[in-house]
């Protein structure tokens, strides 16, 4: 029988679908984070701003939209017909792209973001919590500076995110 990691008290191991790797859960409030956690998991509520991390982040995005977007057009195209799973097989190809360095993120993004930001190679610049849709602003500010984040799904499209600072 496998040993199992003792976690604190409020934590889950879990496997992320699209790259095998294990992260870890907050039964709580449902962030996520790579890092082994070595402290009890907070409950939700509470001083959001102290302890939960910074009120500021700078992202980098790169959004493929899909035709279940809120707005299926872009810079790109008028009217964006492609799957929500083809657009899911272009995302992962764009982060391993990334991840084995084969292109930068900034690269990437000026050439197949769906997003205005395309053209600052994704750069978000600083936002704070509140201003993005939910799944966005939980990703982001979960990442660690230099951190890329696996594909997130708002109603705009589907993102991977690299936070800046």
């Amino acid at each position: 029988m496998p040993e199992t990691e003792h976690l604190p008290e409020g934590w889950e191991k879990r496997t992320s679908r699209s790259t095998g790797m294990s992260y870890y859960l907050n039964v709580h409030t449902k962030e996520s984070q790579w890092d082994q956690p070595t402290e009890p998991a907070k409950k939700a509520g509470g001083n959001a701003s102290s302890s939960d991390g910074p009120n500021e982040v700078q992202c980098l995005h790169l959004l493929v939209k899909h035709k279940g977007s809120r707005r299926p057009s872009s810079w790109r195209e008028e009217n964006i017909t492609r799957t929500k799973e083809e657009a899911q097989m272009l995302l992962e190809i764009y982060r391993n792209k990334i991840v084995n360095s084969e292109a930068t993120f900034e690269e990437l993004a000026r050439s197949y973001s769906d997003c205005s930001s395309a053209k600052r190679g994704g750069d978000l610049g600083k936002f704070g919590r509140g201003q993005m849709q939910a799944p966005f602003e939980k990703a982001a500010f979960a990442l660690k500076v230099g951190q890329l984040s696996d594909i997130v799904d708002t109603d705009s499209g589907l993102h991977i995110i690299l936070r800046k600072s």
